[in-house]
């Protein structure tokens, strides 16, 4: 099993020339307020980066636009995740070994981007959301697909796709916020809990999909 290095990206090389100092400059003040909790908007990045607003909006025409950026700055080397495994459930749990800390370390930036969703969601609903575009998340869904790749040709499209979209119920932010800030778990007792449930949803879903062949297997042979 062997997770892929960070990319340059994932790293925060040393950006060069004035414009990628400034996207620096502007990407660590939203870093440094999203880890108080806060969601700011483009205009208030600018003012505490000290930077012009119409210069601040060339860079991130849009709230949206700016949390996200940041959103995939605090993933960092989980967007470059990779293993060379054929083992899912192996793979997985790589996956969440990766992830888990590094979600726990930018806790507060992530809260601050579901609120933002939470927010849009309630403007929306109201019909006040405007010309706003919307932020998206779902990198999840890219990753835990990639991560169960293996089994895509065994539990056919249906199981893959449901797989894949029960092990996001035990991936990502939301882990954090029922197993450590409703059940008060540390984070160890978070890890054990959601490898545990990711390995019972991995082991299931193969057991189901053998035993469908199995029962299809003998149904032939009857007839």
């Amino acid at each position: 099993m062997e997770v892929s290095e960070p990319s340059a990206g994932a790293t925060g090389a040393e950006p060069r020339g004035a414009r990628a100092r400034t996207r620096k400059l502007m990407l660590e003040t939203a870093i440094a307020l999203m880890q108080r909790g806060e969601t700011p908007s483009v205009s208030a990045v600018a003012e505490a980066a000290e930077v012009s607003r119409a210069t601040a909006y060339r860079y991130f025409p849009s709230q949206a636009a700016l949390v996200q950026a940041v959103v995939d700055e605090g993933l960092g080397p989980i967007l470059d995740w990779s293993s060379s495994s054929a083992d899912a459930e192996a793979r997985v749990l790589d996956l969440f070994a990766l992830s888990m800390p590094r979600i726990l370390e930018f806790e507060a930036t992530f809260k601050a981007a579901l609120k933002l969703s939470l927010e849009q969601w309630a403007q929306r609903q109201a019909g006040t959301l405007g010309t706003e575009p919307p932020f998206k998340r779902g990198h999840r869904v890219d990753l835990l697909q990639k991560a169960i790749a293996p089994l895509r040709g065994s539990l056919g499209e249906f199981g893959y796709q449901r797989l894949a979209k029960a092990l996001s119920l035990v991936y990502g932010l939301e882990v954090l916020i029922v197993l450590k800030d409703l059940w008060g778990l540390e984070f160890d007792e978070m890890r054990d809990v959601a490898n545990w449930t990711a390995s019972a949803l991995v082991r299931t879903a193969i057991a189901e999909s053998a035993g469908g062949k199995q029962a299809g297997n003998e149904a032939a042979l009857a007839t």
